[in-house]
């Protein structure tokens, strides 16, 4: 395992919000374990969900993110995966939301030994009240 800085960028537009978009550098650990790639790291307040811990695992050409809450709460899981449709949850403090992603376009270029980057660009809706689309940036420094 390896101490890291991630660049992380994100956008989100929406037909109710327009374009909403935020960037942030963080310390992240970064580790493999069989043919995968791990990446783990804090959200801060300017991802607006502070307190929480998001994991990243990139095998093959498909990316799972998981976040858990301070607490072990409000956690959920999303899969990415070119042209692949993912339907979950979302917890929220108010109870579950149900979620579903389908990922346009991943890109991976991350190596263990190397800095890379990955870009992910998806739909997502949730539970029909909020739909739009996504694009994630995550950069190895």
């Amino acid at each position: 395992m390896k101490e890291i800085m991630v660049k992380i960028r994100g956008s989100q537009v929406s037909k109710e919000a327009g374009e909403d978009s935020m960037e942030f550098v963080t310390e992240a650990k970064l580790y493999e374990k069989g043919e995968a790639m791990y990446l783990i790291y804090e959200e801060s307040e300017l991802s607006g969900i502070p307190g929480c811990k998001t994991r990243l695992k990139f095998k093959g050409d498909q990316v799972q993110m998981k976040r858990i809450g301070k607490d072990g709460s409000m956690g959920h899981e999303i899969r990415f995966e070119k042209g692949k449709r993912y339907s979950g949850f979302y917890e929220t403090p108010f109870g579950a939301i149900e979620m579903e992603v389908l990922t346009n376009k991943l890109d991976n270029s991350l190596s263990f030994d190397v800095a890379g980057q990955v870009d992910i660009d998806y739909f997502i809706s949730l539970n029909g009240l909020l739909e739009g689309r996504n694009k994630l940036n995550i950069t190895l420094m």
